[in-house]
Formats: structure tokens, C-alpha cells, sequence
């Protein structure tokens, strides 16, 4: 049996052809799968009340303790921003930085670290919990594990993926 040879077509051709590719699909997806990812293991690690606390980061201290759904929401939603914004910046260096492109792997994993660290020694203590260390060693090498995996990675293979 002889069977018709089909030319294959390679997804980036496909993405191509139908148009999702670009910043807007790659900061989306990238940020999206970076906060679904980092919110479940914070909820795992830290339990549920764990969104009370990224409000307060704004709210203050004692939105953690009195909040109520609203306050539980802005804690999701605020923890999806900054997780779309890490995307967001990881996809501009990306236009003049080819390599984060070319090397997600080992790009995504630094870029998890350098997200810890921002959040550990920026973010926090800047926030209205004036959260500052110091840190025990496990803490900060736990953090940095947790976002090499479940930011880095994904916002370094959206880019890839989906950026222009």
C-alpha cells in the first residue's frame, strides 16, 4: 500500500498561519500559567488564606486578619498582575536579549531566581507588610526552587513559544 506523502507542518508554522503568536499571547499565557502554577503551591505550602496575605501586601496588615471576599479576590487578582508583569518584562528583554529566547531551559530557571530575589529583597519590604528578612537559608532556597519551576520556566517557554 502505498500512502500520499503529506508535508509536515511544524506548530511554530501553525501558530504562525493562525495568528497567536506575538507579546500579547506570550505575556498572557506566560503570566497565567506562572500565577496558576505559583498561587497552587502557595496554597498547598501556605494554606488558603494565603491571597488574605498578597492583599495586605497592599491593603496593610490588617486586611490579612479582617478581610472579607473582596479582599480575598484582590489578593488573586494582585498576585496574577505581578505575575503578568514578570512575564511582561521577561518578553521585552527577550526582544533584545536573543539568548532568553534560544535558551529557555536554563534562561527560565535564572530568570525564577531573579523573581525570588525581587520579590524577597523589592517587592515586599516595599509593600505595606514591610516584609524584610532576614530569611532562614531553607526559606530563601525553597523560594528560589518554587519560582524557578513554576515562574521562570513557563514565563522563558511562553516567550519562545508564543513571542514574535
Amino acid at each position: 500500500m502505498i500512502e500520499a506523502s503529506t508535508p509536515r507542518v511544524s506548530s511554530r508554522e501553525t501558530s504562525q498561519a493562525s495568528g497567536k503568536r506575538g507579546a500579547l499571547p506570550a505575556i498572557a499565557i506566560g503570566g497565567a500559567i506562572a500565577g496558576v502554577l505559583d498561587l497552587t503551591q502557595a496554597l498547598i505550602h501556605f494554606g488558603v488564606g494565603i491571597p488574605f496575605s498578597i492583599a495586605a501586601g497592599l491593603l496593610g496588615p490588617d486586611a490579612a486578619r479582617h478581610g472579607g471576599a473582596g479582599t480575598y479576590a484582590l489578593g488573586v487578582l494582585l498576585h496574577f498582575f505581578i505575575a503578568l508583569c514578570f512575564a511582561a518584562a521577561y518578553y521585552l528583554a527577550s526582544r533584545r536579549l536573543r539568548f532568553l529566547v534560544d535558551y529557555p531551559l536554563v534562561c527560565g530557571m535564572l530568570y525564577g531566581i531573579l523573581v525570588e530575589l525581587v520579590m524577597v529583597l523589592a517587592v515586599l519590604p516595599l509593600s505595606a507588610l514591610h516584609a524584610a528578612g532576614p530569611y532562614a537559608l531553607q526559606q530563601l532556597l525553597q523560594g528560589i526552587g518554587v519560582h524557578m519551576v513554576t515562574v521562570g520556566l513557563p514565563i522563558a517557554y511562553s516567550v519562545r513559544r508564543f513571542g514574535r
